[in-house]
């Protein structure tokens, strides 16, 4: 929670540290980082719990087959709402990436950990794996018909160049406003963490009458620490309902 010199740093805690050294493949650095180690925790984390949780597969449901189920019909009713039917067969992408967001997000909450999706380079390339996928799977689904996305019925001749211009910067656009949603969000709650953190910190410095006035940011912190839980849930959800969204356009054509 703080720099090496003791003092509460805000931004240190973005800092990203190798935890390997010398590892590179034709000169190119792939060292392990803490990053890397916090997103491989936060796959075997989502594992384990939802493994455990639907082991036993009981008629009456134990609390972790419970939440496990809970997930499952959420996303898959998300899934259903946005795609219809013929999205059903893209629901173990979809959760894999909610529940894999949800993990990062919620575990970098944990002091001393690392929030990955807090990283401009991990929401992005989550953003362009979708959008890759998207891609993909329309061409796969439609053939080349799938382009004809970008060119809308019922456009005047003389304003089709402008609309499809306008359909291709939004169709290309996504990636970044999908992964910088995620990024921003994150980076701004955890920062505002630690900057209320170090005011608590430095009125318990002053002695007994500074702990007295350093209980107030530290009960706000606590209700923040709640705003951003519900926050690491809500922007997971974000994440997942726009996938949905955008893989709608790979699933049907409409104009």
């Amino acid at each position: 929670m703080s720099d090496p010199t003791g003092k509460v740093d805000p931004i240190h805690q973005f800092v990203i540290v190798p935890i390997t050294e010398n590892w590179n493949i034709a000169g190119y650095d792939i060292n392990f980082t803490n990053s890397s180690l916090w997103m491989v925790i936060a796959a075997v984390v989502s594992i384990t719990l939802l493994t455990i949780g639907m082991r036993k597969k009981a008629l009456i449901p134990t609390r972790g087959q419970m939440a496990a189920e809970i997930f499952y019909e959420f996303i898959s009713k998300t899934l259903n709402e946005n795609t219809g039917k013929k999205g059903r067969p893209y629901f173990p992408f979809v959760f894999t990436i909610f529940t894999f967001v949800l993990a990062a997000n919620v575990l970098g909450l944990f002091p001393h950990s690392f929030t990955p999706t807090s990283q401009l380079i991990v929401t992005g390339a989550l953003a362009i794996l979708v959008f890759v996928t998207v891609i993909v799977l329309g061409v796969y689904n439609h053939g080349l018909k799938w382009f004809s996305m970008f060119v809308p019925h019922g456009v005047p001749w003389w304003l089709m160049p402008f609309i499809i211009a306008l359909e291709l910067v939004s169709f290309f656009v996504r990636p970044l406003t999908h992964s910088v949603r995620l990024f921003a969000n994150m980076m701004a709650g955890h920062m505002m963490l630690k900057i209320i953190i170090g005011f608590s910190v430095t009125a318990a410095s002053a002695g007994w009458i500074g702990v007295a006035f350093g209980l107030l940011p530290a009960a706000f912190d606590a209700i923040m620490l709640a705003f951003e839980l519900f926050v690491a849930g809500l922007q997971a959800y974000v994440f997942a309902i726009l996938t949905c969204i955008y893989l709608k356009d790979s699933v049907d054509l409409h104009h």
